[in-house]
Formats: structure tokens, sequence, C-alpha cells
């Protein structure tokens, strides 16, 4: 059931012990919402935790830490996780028919939850937490600014991506008055390269292939790549961003190779292509400019289905 902003607010009010979850292979919008919310709740004198199916990062430390405490709280809920698939499969499996809320950004969610206050024209789900916060009456920090505005920043490129509104930097701004440290989260963010990233991302460009007259370049990861570098699933979603990059094409794809064998895949497309209704295809979903999906097979065969997927969008948008 879609909900809106007051009623969300009250279902916070009214009840204690919240276990806020976010997806699996964390980013900065997922962590920045769950901090923030579980900041604003304590605040209110609830009990709350953030928990994920993963580790999160070291780069988003400064946010918080991961509960890592086998607690479940009655009161679940989800933060910019559109389907509940996206929690991880132990997760998924433990509480993803117990969601009461999700608070979420993206269009394709599946309404898994009992409750979902979502906003499909927000550049980034911390945009939706912070005006829950502030209809909780709830002061913004030092802290929770820092969250809001990592969120506000990795989900929009660093405000260089279309989903960005007047509102994306209006909030920005008001997170910056706040305390947000925006210098250096976006440092962090942006700018910092771990030796192992570099390592990987220089294996990544020599995996890269040009497809349909060029107008598609996809980069497959294999385990033997992670291996190789010394590096990890986190590392990877900067690599996501390069195929989109360059010259003439449309359409970037990043496919990486799963502990389980499935590769997951994420795509960017430039304006035009909704790279949602391509991975929808494929069982995945997400923005118009950013989405992904799971992928069974070897990486040849996997990637031809990815690329056919493609290839008939483009056909269909010919003919429509």
């Amino acid at each position: 059931m879609i909900i809106d902003l007051k009623t969300a607010a009250k279902f916070l009010e009214n009840n204690d012990d919240f276990l806020i979850l976010t997806h699996a292979h964390p980013d900065g919008d997922t962590l920045g919402c769950g901090f923030a919310l579980c900041e604003a709740l304590k605040s209110c004198g609830k009990n709350a935790i953030v928990r994920c199916g993963d580790t999160a990062p070291e780069k988003y430390s400064y946010m918080g830490k991961l509960c890592e405490e086998d607690i479940e709280y009655e009161n679940i809920i989800a933060v910019d996780v559109a389907d509940a698939k996206l929690l991880g499969k132990e997760f998924e499996e433990r509480f993803g028919g117990r969601v009461k809320l999700c608070i979420d950004h993206h269009g394709s969610n599946r309404l898994y939850a009992e409750q979902t206050l979502l906003d499909p024209s927000a550049a980034a789900a911390c945009e939706i937490i912070l005006e829950v916060i502030k209809e909780l009456g709830v002061e913004v920090t030092k802290s929770i600014a820092d969250c809001i505005f990592t969120g506000l920043s990795t989900d929009s490129g660093c405000f260089r991506y279309s989903n960005v509104t007047p509102r994306t930097l209006r909030m920005a701004a008001e997170m910056i008055e706040s305390g947000a440290d925006h210098s250096k989260i976006n440092v962090i963010m942006f700018e910092t390269k771990t030796r192992t990233y570099v390592a990987l991302e220089r294996l990544a460009l020599e995996s890269m292939k040009m497809f349909l007259d060029d107008r598609c370049a996809f980069i497959t990861i294999t385990r033997d790549m992670f291996r190789e570098s010394g590096s990890d699933e986190s590392e990877v979603d900067a690599i996501a961003a390069i195929p989109r990059q360059i010259e003439g094409v449309s359409v970037g794809v990043t496919m990486r190779e799963k502990p389980d064998g499935t590769f997951k895949v994420s795509m960017r497309t430039h304006e035009g292509v909704d790279a949602s209704a391509i991975c929808a295809m494929l069982g995945g979903g997400g923005h118009p400019r950013a989405a992904g999906c799971t992928v069974d097979g070897d990486a040849q065969n996997a990637r031809n289905l990815v690329v056919s997927c493609i290839e008939k969008y483009f056909k269909e948008e010919l003919n429509s």
C-alpha cells in the first residue's frame, strides 16, 4: 500500500523497536538513509538499529556502524530497497515478507512492504528520509547532515546526473548549512581510489568490448579479476559509470561475477534510453538512467543475453 509522508511519520511516532535494513552491496544512499533515520528515531527515544546483508565499505564508516548482532526488532523498515530480493538471499528469506515500511525512490518498487512511502522524482532516497525526519520534528544534526548529503551526492554523481532537481540542490545546501562536511565527503566518494581499485579498474578496462555499432560498451569483471587485484565487490560501483562515458555510447554495462556464479548487471544510459525498461526484460529494474539485474550462465552467454535485450529495446524504440 502506498502511503503519504504524514502516515509514514505517524507509524514511526506510534511504534518502537525498529530494524532498519539497507540493500545488499550497500552504497552511499541506502547507508545514508539508514544511519540518518536511525539517529532521528533514537533522538525521539526509540530503539533503532541498522543492518545489512553485506559488509559496508570502509569509506562509509564516518556515517555509522552496522549492527552485527543478530537482533530482530519487530518493526522492520527497508530504505532504498525496491525489491525484497535486493536485501540479499539470507535477509530476503528472513525479513522480506515482514517489512512494515519501505521508504524508496525507485519507480520499479515491487510494493512488497505493508506500507510504502515512494517518490520516484527524488534523485536519492535520502531526499525522502530528510522529509520524514522533518515531519518527525527532529533537529538535523551534523551527523544526520553528513548522512543525507552523502546519499544526495552519491546517487546524483556529485550532482552531475539528470536526476538532479532544484529540490536536490536545495537540500544539499541545507545539509551544508547544518554542518555536513561536503568537501571531505566528496573527496572520499569521488577523488580517492584505493590501490586495489586501480588494479581492478585496469583489468576491467582491458575486458571492455563494444557492441551494436559501438552504441553499447560492455565491461565484465570476473572472480579471477577480484583475486588478481586484491579488490572486491565493494569497489565496483565507480567502475559502473565508466562505459557510458565513452563518446558515442548510449548504453554502458558493467557485469560482475558473484560468488555463486551468477552475474550482477549494472546499466547506465544517456537520455533517450530507458535502462530500467531494458533490465526489466531480465527481471530487474531501477531508474531510467541507472538500473540493474542478475543474469545466470557463463560470462559469454550472460553478456550475449544482455546485449540481445539491448538490441531488442533499440529495435522496439525504432519501430514505435
